[in-house]
């Protein structure tokens, strides 16, 4: 929130990072359900008077902030997702507090999915999983929204029906073009909802649950393809592009979507041994993993209209 002051701009915040929860829904039939977040809130306050007179009146104290956040957690009885909680706590600052004008709420959910059993699930059993769920959002005292929700760390790997041909190649190129050969990265996908106001939010709990996981199983078959046929990847700018495209074209809520997709490599190995050279002639089988260095492709891709 910025101010002048003798001439001078002022922008603040403030808020409390790192305010970490779990809780347990309880259902009727015994079963369990847990979310464990990080929760990060920041404040725009008018109290330019604590910066500038000593005068604290108006300051809400991050303690409160942090209490705040395990009350709310309390409070709701029924099981919501991550992105349902962050409007949950941003609502509260922007109309319990005259002076808040702002609030940003960031999530992180850690990946705990229920685990099974001989094939069944686990009543009140959890595995912690590899890929972050993470949510922002920035709610206006007006009632204004902006909601992202992204995953982070998403891993996938393809050991063939990709390739990479036709680039610049000057004095300075070493590598070779090919037509075969493994295709890995680590996905961070963010995305942007087309709801700009707190009125027009989804008002089912779940609803941003659905569409994470909905999102993520697009943004997966993109990438592999068929079971069973796969779909050829001339290079990750190309997939990067496929993928972000169905993710719009499958679901008309979302406004943008950014990928980040950086290529992780995977080596061929074909070592020199004049004394028994079929062991390490490299034959789309033996790699060096590595992603030091590694290739950094990203992009955005967003509906006309949309802001980004």
């Amino acid at each position: 929130m910025a101010d002048v002051i003798d001439g001078l701009k002022l922008e603040q915040r403030h808020g409390k990072s790192r305010v970490r929860v779990g809780r347990v829904w309880r259902h009727k039939d015994d079963s369990h359900f847990f979310v464990e977040w990080i929760v990060d809130i920041s404040l725009l306050s008018d109290c330019l008077a604590s910066y500038v007179r000593d005068d604290n009146s108006d300051i809400v104290a991050t303690d409160t902030i942090k209490n705040i956040v395990y009350v709310k957690a309390k409070e709701c009885q029924e099981q919501l997702s991550a992105e349902a909680f962050a409007i949950v706590l941003a609502k509260h600052f922007t109309s319990y507090y005259h002076q808040v004008s702002t609030a940003m709420v960031k999530i992180v959910e850690k990946p705990w999915t229920r685990t099974y059993i001989d094939g069944l699930p686990h009543r009140h059993g959890f595995k912690l999983g590899s890929e972050k769920h993470v949510t922002e959002v920035v709610l206006m005292k007006s009632g204004a929204l902006k909601v992202t929700s992204s995953v982070e760390g998403l891993a996938v790997l393809k050991t063939t029906k990709s390739g990479f041909e036709g680039f610049v190649r000057d004095k300075y190129t070493t590598l070779p073009e090919t037509r075969e050969r493994i295709l890995a990265t680590a996905v961070t996908a963010s995305w942007r909802y087309h709801c700009g106001s707190l009125s027009s939010a989804p008002s089912e709990p779940l609803y941003f649950s659905k569409r994470y996981e909905g999102v993520i199983k697009v943004l997966v078959e993109t990438f592999f393809g068929s079971p069973t046929e796969g779909v050829y990847s001339p290079s990750v700018q190309s997939t990067l592009y496929k993928m972000a495209d169905a993710v719009l074209s499958r679901f008309q809520d979302i406004e943008s979507i950014q990928l980040k997709m950086p290529n992780l490599h995977f080596l061929p190995v074909n070592l020199p041994n004049k004394d028994n050279p079929a062991i390490v002639k490299f034959a789309d089988d033996v790699y060096l993993p590595t992603d030091e260095p590694h290739g950094s492709i990203e992009a955005s891709l967003s509906r006309i209209h949309a802001r980004i």
